[in-house]
């Protein structure tokens, strides 16, 4: 089994499938009232089943295919993978989406076998089984199968129908291109149900259900009914368009708390969705333009001639297989003939054996004209068909050269045009530079001037600099000698107070009041000094 895991034939259940919770409802989609009546009819069929296959006894009539199938068909955007969820939601059962990536295998019955693992799976989970664009499993069987992958794809849609079938489950299938569906689903699906544009009234509550009711900012001259009449558009693109034009009104200027969705953000925005649309639709085969063209006529003209050449092998093949028949035929009349002569008497041999070899001969003369008449006009319409194809070829070819040389032409003209733009363009870039570098030249100008200007007060104010420090200098040496010289004065003083004290401990009693009131006289003066000083440095310093 190693084998198998390395090439991935054994896919698990979950990988085949996606398995999701629902949690959108019927109210979370606008659909037309036919529709939805008969959504509700196939919820009924759903609801009832058990009470007509059970109860009724209708079960033990019809042991197969008793399961419960929906188509929803119906152009992009309708609403069908919505429903889908909401009959889920309804029904109160899981989702099991398929993942056609992981479905189809490029192994021979793989894929056959993963179609039986998704409907086990289902039936597992008692989930609703939900096939999105069902038309790339559920496709027309090939009717002429001549390669492999044609077969292999013929099994697939063969398995596919005997497990629905046999399913006891809900299945819904959805589509928009439900005419590539093979006949044999319409009778195996239980009801079609067609999902229709939707009309003005349905297309206006279907903008509205796109916006917030309460936090989506909109601008005072949004109309929705104005929109929803003059687009006849489905709900998807109705989305597309709502998101585009929340985009457009958010990259606004200005702050995000005063943007508003405008009527015209709207406008715009479906502008968008319909041209996206029309792109989308275009037709694939346009004739080309340009030097191209007379590939496509070329190639177009060879694909003629080889159908031709298939058509004239075809009609060979015939002419060969009616030449073998004939032969056969010969031979098996000449083996009756035998056969006549041996029962016949020996006297009528002599006669059978000559009207044999005449009937021989006449019908090899006939074979041999035959066959000479065919190659005749095989090689007539060959010929016709190989002349007819070499006119058109010719024809197509000159015709495309024709169309590559007036192309060219053209090409050729714009080119000289768009040339004569450019150096009209760059001449007048040319003289906007050339102006500009004359303004940056002026303005360079200038600014040497102010620069030199600068310099020159910067000298000045250099100078005038020197010369305060010179003075701040010498008012400092003044200052420092004024405080040496009143220092000395201090310390003469002290010296004083100090004999003063020493002649107090040396005098009578008596005299000691005296020499206190001399010390504390002394004390006050050399306080007021010390005062008168500190003020007289103070202020020289601060000028």
């Amino acid at each position: 089994m190693m084998w198998r895991d390395i090439l991935g034939l054994d896919k698990k259940p979950n990988s085949l499938v996606e398995l999701l919770t629902p949690r959108r409802t019927f109210n979370d989609v606008v659909l037309p009232d036919e529709t939805r009546q008969q959504l509700y009819e196939a919820l009924t069929q759903i609801r009832k089943h058990g009470l007509i296959f059970q109860t009724w006894g209708l079960g033990e009539r019809h042991p197969t295919g008793v399961g419960l199938a929906f188509n929803f068909a119906g152009p992009p955007g309708t609403g069908k993978t919505i429903c889908a969820e909401a009959v889920a939601y309804t029904l109160g059962r899981k989702l099991l989406r398929v993942r056609y990536a992981e479905l189809e295998s490029c192994w021979a019955g793989e894929t056959g076998k993963n179609i039986r693992t998704v409907f086990r799976e289902a039936q597992t989970q008692n989930a609703v089984l939900f096939f999105d664009e069902a038309d790339s499993i559920a496709a027309r069987r090939f009717s002429n199968v001549q390669a492999g992958y044609e077969r292999e794809a013929n099994q697939a849609v063969n398995i596919l129908l005997k497990e629905l079938e046999e399913h006891e489950g809900v299945v819904i299938f959805a589509t928009n291109m439900a005419s590539n569906f093979d006949p044999a689903f319409e009778r195996r699906i239980r009801t079609h149900i067609l999902f229709r544009m939707p009309g003005p009234p349905e297309r206006e509550r279907i903008w509205k259900a796109q916006l917030h009711p309460s936090r989506t900012p909109l601008g005072k001259d949004v109309n929705f009914r104005e929109l929803a009449e003059r687009y006849e558009i489905a709900g998807g693109d109705i989305r597309n368009a709502v998101i585009k034009a929340a985009q457009m009104a958010a990259a606004g200027e200005g702050p995000d708390e005063t943007k508003r969705i405008l009527h015209r953000h709207f406008v715009l925005a479906i502008e968008q969705v319909v041209t996206a649309k029309r792109v989308m639709q275009q037709n694939a085969v346009e004739p080309q333009q340009g030097p191209a063209a007379w590939q496509a006529a070329i190639k177009a003209t060879t694909q003629a001639a080889e159908s031709r050449l298939q058509a004239l092998d075809a009609d060979l093949n015939t002419c060969r297989t009616e030449l073998a028949l004939l032969a056969e035929a010969q031979s098996s009349l000449g083996a009756r003939l035998e056969n006549d002569l041996n029962r016949a008497r020996v006297g009528e041999a002599e006669r059978l054996r000559d009207e044999l070899a005449t009937v021989s001969e006449t019908h090899h003369l006939e074979l041999t004209a035959g066959l000479d008449a065919v190659r005749r006009a095989s090689s007539v319409a060959l010929e016709l068909g190989l002349e007819s194809v070499r006119q058109q070829a010719d024809a197509a070819t000159a015709a495309a050269l024709v169309q590559a040389e007036e192309w060219l032409a053209g090409a050729n003209d714009r080119a000289t045009s768009a040339e004569g733009e450019i150096l009209a363009r760059l001449e007048h870039e040319s003289r906007m530079l050339t102006g500009r570098i004359d303004a940056l030249a002026k303005g360079l100008q200038a600014t040497r001037s102010h620069v030199t200007g600068t310099e020159q007060e910067v000298r000045a104010l250099r100078a005038e600099l020197a010369g305060l420090c010179q003075s701040q200098e010498a008012a400092l040496q003044t200052a420092s000698q004024e405080q040496t010289s009143e220092l000395a004065r201090v310390s003469g003083m002290l010296t004083l107070q100090q004999e003063a004290r020493f002649a107090s401990a040396t005098l009578l009693p008596w005299s000691r009041g005296i020499a206190s009131v001399l010390l504390i006289v002394l004390s006050l003066l050399v306080f007021g000094l010390g005062t008168w000083l500190g003020h007289a440095l103070l202020g020289r310093g601060a000028g």
